[in-house]
C-alpha cells in the first residue's frame, strides 16, 4: 500500500478535480443546461475516473502482483484484480 501513500497527493488532486466536475454537472442539471453540454460533462467525468482507475491499477500491478514472489499469491491477487475490473467495466 506504500505506493498509494507515496502518490497520495497526486491521487487526491485527481479526486478533487473529479469532485469539481461532478459539482459542475449538478449545477448544469439544476440550471437546465443543454443535453449536449451535460453529455460532455458526463464523458469528462468518466474519463477522469478511468484515468484514476488506470493509475491506481497500474501501480498495484507493478508494486504488488509483479513483485510477489509466490506464484500462488500472484495468481490469487490477479484473480482479485480481475473481479474488480469486471465490476468496474459493467
Amino acid at each position: 500500500m506504500t505506493h498509494i501513500i507515496e502518490d497520495s497527493k497526486k491521487l487526491r488532486l485527481r479526486v478533487r478535480r473529479i469532485q469539481g466536475q461532478t459539482a459542475g454537472l449538478e449545477r448544469s442539471l439544476s440550471e437546465g443546461a443543454e443535453c449536449e453540454a451535460v453529455l460532455m460533462q458526463i464523458a469528462a467525468i468518466r474519463g477522469a475516473l478511468d484515468g484514476l482507475m488506470s493509475q491506481v491499477l497500474h501501480d498495484h500491478l507493478l508494486n504488488h502482483i509483479a513483485a510477489e514472489e509466490s506464484a500462488l499469491r500472484r495468481r490469487r491477487q490477479a484473480n482479485d484484480v480481475s473481479k474488480i475490473l469486471k465490476s468496474y467495466l459493467r
